[in-house]
């Protein structure tokens, strides 16, 4: 039994050789430049400082200075009585003069234990006039494509100590799992994917892998940026792709373990040459640092990638 169990593990092993070999590589010349490119995530936490959260003009002064070409956000207000009527998307693109951004909402209404909010399916808008909360993507660099892909919800419920908004009275509550989306800006020489997963481990496991299996089909190299909601061994070893910066990023006063990645390439992409191979994204500075909002830390990182002509 094991040595049929080796046999297979070896044959899976030669027919993904195999197919490595197959894709097309970007070979880049002798001193040819390299495009450089600051990818970056961060959980906004709805725009959370402290017991509030923060107006537009707090919130922009947060983010404004931030030296990043692509920011992934997770966790964004739009149009939320508790964070100001806000649209936070907006607000913070034009702190970061980030001309190409989208929001893309996981649910129309307020997330919480009241269960006041129902699913917005992959490429819809909001209703108009509701509020929604979601992930976004904000790019100082020209975005060609957008893509959005629905990765499901779990059935775990969360317990939170929060005020009952009937009676002001605190309790416990058991707040179910929300809808998870992945965002993808496809630029001229990679692809960036935003995404939230569930705070179950289980369900998270099983969303990265559906991710993988996404950024498979998008233009690369991806590089896949967000709250996993996991250990950054778990995510390599799912995604199949390596953390481009490591660091505590979980809570953001005291940072305890890593939660907020950024792991490229993943999913071995042959849209463009070169998309699957570790020499597409090189490293050449990382940044983890605490801001004035949100109870994540930013996980940053500097990419010099093949090809030149992004900047």
């Amino acid at each position: 039994m094991a040595a049929a169990r080796g046999d297979d593990r070896r044959r899976r092993g030669r027919r993904r050789r195999r197919a490595d070999a197959a894709r097309p590589r970007r070979r880049r010349r002798r001193g040819a430049p390299l495009s450089r490119v600051r990818v970056a995530t961060l959980n906004l936490a709805s725009g959370r400082s402290g017991p509030g959260h923060l107006p537009a003009d707090r919130l922009a002064a947060a983010l404004t200075g931030l030296d990043v070409d692509v920011l992934a956000v997770q966790e964004v207000d739009v149009a939320q009585d508790r964070s100001h009527g806000v649209d936070q998307a907006a607000v913070a693109a034009a702190a970061l003069g980030a001309a190409h951004w989208r929001f893309a909402p996981t649910l129309a209404g307020t997330p919480g234990p009241l269960r006041g909010w129902h699913r917005v399916l992959p490429d819809a808008d909001l209703p108009a006039g509701r509020p929604g909360y979601g992930i976004a993507v904000l790019s100082r660099l020209p975005v060609r494509q957008w893509q959005v892909e629905h990765l499901g919800h779990g059935r775990g419920r969360l317990p939170v100590r929060a005020p009952d908004p009937r009676t002001g009275e605190p309790r416990t509550w058991w707040v179910p799992d929300e809808p998870r989306t992945a965002l993808a800006a496809v630029l001229d020489e990679l692809t960036l994917v935003s995404t939230h997963l569930s705070f179950s481990p289980a369900t998270a496991v099983r969303q990265l892998a559906r991710l993988r299996r996404w950024c498979a089909t998008l233009p690369g190299p991806v590089v896949v940026a967000g709250d996993l909601n996991l250990p950054g061994p778990v995510v390599e070893r799912v995604l199949r792709g390596r953390r481009l910066a490591t660091g505590a990023s979980y809570p953001a006063h005291d940072p305890r373990v890593q939660l907020d990645h950024l792991v490229g390439p993943v999913g071995g992409s042959a849209s463009l040459p070169g998309a699957g191979g570790p020499e597409a994204l090189q490293v050449s500075g990382t940044v983890v640092r605490r801001l004035d909002v949100g109870d994540h830390r930013l996980v940053a990182a500097t990419l010099d990638l093949p090809g030149g002509g992004v900047r």
